[in-house]
């Protein structure tokens, strides 16, 4: 089993920058392809970006792609997720997950393992 624990989140005004980083203790990370989601208040937990274990393919949602890019250093055990022009539609608790071998890189029910997520604020 692996534990994901996420970090970097924080407060930032539109147009800023922020850098989330997701840590791996247990299993390694370079076991699994690995995706980022977020989750605003009332509303389903939605696809961000996702990459496979070497880091050689990435997915993104079209609500982020070109604002945001995911990448991994597996000798370091860690996933990033830099978000660039934040927007406060962008305003989430960020979580990573370790994708099962099957499913839908774009549906959360395609992970597992899921940690506490990262608070990102983005005020207008």
């Amino acid at each position: 089993q692996v534990q994901l624990v996420e970090s970097g989140g924080g407060l930032v005004q539109a147009g800023g920058s922020l850098r989330l980083s997701c840590a791996a203790s247990g299993r390694a990370l370079t076991r699994y392809d690995v995706g980022w989601f977020r989750q605003a208040p009332g509303k389903e937990r939605e696809f961000v970006a996702a990459v496979n274990w070497n880091g050689g393919t990435t997915y993104y949602s079209d609500s982020v792609k070109g604002r945001f890019t995911i990448s991994r250093d597996n000798a370091k055990n860690m996933v990033f997720l830099q978000m660039n022009s934040l927007k406060p539609e962008d305003t989430a608790v960020y979580y990573c997950a370790p994708k099962r071998y099957t499913g839908s890189y774009y549906h959360f029910g395609s992970y597992d393992y899921w940690g506490q997520g990262t608070q990102v604020t983005v005020s207008s």
